[in-house]
C-alpha cells in the first residue's frame, strides 16, 4: 500500500482524496482544530507542502515532486496508526488568524478565550486601552497570553505556568510575535511566583479533565501532556485552588475568568454560593464563568 501511494498518487488533490478515505477508515477522532476528515486531510496536506492554510484550490491539480509525496505518506502515516494530531504533525496551531508553533511540551491550543478576546472581552472590559496588567494563567503554549497583548494594547501581561516544558514553547510564541517586552513567560504553580502582584484581568484554561473522561480520551488526547488535562475527580481540583487564591492578585474592579468545558453542572455543584456568570460565545455555551473580584472569596476562606 505504501509503495502504491507514492507512486500513484500524484497530485494535491489525489492526496487529499487519499487522505480522507483513509482518516475515515481508521475511525479518527478529531477536536485538535478541525471536527472532521476533510478539514483535517486539507490541513495536513497544506502545512506538510508549506503552502497556504486559507488557500486551496489553486494547488489541486499540482503535481507533487517524490520527495513531497514521501513525506506526506510519512504524516499521513503518523496520523493514522499512531493518532499523532495534525498540529504536532506540522507543528502548528491556529486560533483564529493566530498560528503559533506547538509540539508534544504543550497541549493544541483550543480555547473559548480566543473568541471572547476578538472584541476586547466586551462587555465586560469596558476600555481595553485602560487594561494596564493581566495574567495568562495556566498559559501552556503562551496563545492566550498573545493574544491579549494584542487586544489589550497598554498592558503588561504574564504567562505562568508550572510546567518549563511548556513556557519554552511560549517563550518561542511570544518571540515569534516580537511580545517579549510586553508579554513575561514565569514558572510558577499558579500564582505562588508572583506573591503581592495584582491585575486588571486574570484569563485561565487550566486542567479540567475528570478522572473518568482521562481514562475515555481517544488515543489523539494522550499525546497531549497529562499534567495540563488532569484534574481530579470532578476535574475541579486546580479550579479550587485559583478560586481560592484569584481575589488577592487583582486589583479594585478586576475580574477572573476560567474555562471549564463542559463542567458547567460540576462547577455549580462545588460553589454553590459563588456568583459566577457564565459566558457565551457564538459557538459554545456555559463553558467559561467569570467572578468579579468583590465576589470572590477572602484569602483562606472556603468557598464549598
Amino acid at each position: 500500500m505504501i509503495d502504491s501511494a507514492t507512486d500513484e498518487l500524484h497530485t494535491v488533490r489525489d492526496w487529499l482524496r487519499w487522505a480522507v478515505s483513509r482518516f475515515n477508515e481508521a475511525g479518527l477522532a478529531y477536536g485538535h482544530g478541525t471536527d472532521n476528515a476533510w478539514d483535517e486531510a486539507v490541513w495536513l496536506v497544506l502545512a506538510t507542502l508549506h503552502l497556504p492554510h486559507d488557500t486551496l484550490e489553486p494547488w489541486l491539480d499540482a503535481h507533487l515532486t517524490k520527495s513531497e509525496r514521501l513525506m506526506l505518506l510519512n504524516n499521513l502515516q503518523q496520523r493514522v496508526v499512531h493518532r499523532l494530531p495534525t498540529a504536532y504533525l506540522v507543528q502548528e496551531a491556529w486560533l483564529g488568524p493566530f498560528r503559533f508553533y506547538v509540539d508534544q511540551r504543550v497541549i493544541v491550543p483550543r480555547s473559548y478565550f480566543a473568541e471572547l478576546l476578538e472584541n476586547g472581552f466586551a462587555p465586560w472590559i469596558e476600555d481595553p486601552e485602560a487594561v494596564g496588567a493581566a495574567l495568562d494563567l495556566c498559559t501552556g503554549s503562551g496563545c492566550l497570553a498573545i493574544l491579549m497583548a494584542h487586544a489589550f494594547p497598554n498592558a503588561s501581561v504574564d504567562a505562568i505556568d508550572v510546567s518549563a516544558d511548556a513556557l519554552a514553547v511560549a517563550k518561542r510564541n511570544i518571540a515569534d510575535y516580537r511580545l517579549e517586552e510586553r508579554v513575561q513567560a514565569i514558572e510558577s504553580d499558579l500564582f505562588a511566583a508572583v506573591k503581592g502582584k495584582r491585575y486588571d484581568l486574570i484569563l485561565c484554561n487550566p486542567p479540567y479533565v475528570t478522572t473518568a473522561a482521562m481514562e475515555a480520551l481517544p488515543a489523539e488526547y494522550r499525546h497531549e501532556p497529562a499534567l495540563a488535562l488532569a484534574a481530579g475527580a470532578d476535574g475541579l481540583d486546580v479550579v479550587r485552588r485559583i478560586v481560592a487564591e484569584a481575589r488577592g492578585h487583582l486589583n479594585p474592579g478586576g475580574i477572573i475568568a476560567i474555562e471549564v468545558g463542559h463542567n458547567q453542572d460540576l462547577v455549580t455543584a462545588a460553589f454553590p454560593d459563588l456568583p459566577v456568570v457564565w459566558l457565551d460565545t457564538e459557538h459554545a455555551e456555559g463553558k467559561v464563568f467569570l467572578v468579579a473580584r468583590d465576589d470572590l472569596p477572602a484569602a483562606g476562606k472556603r468557598t464549598a
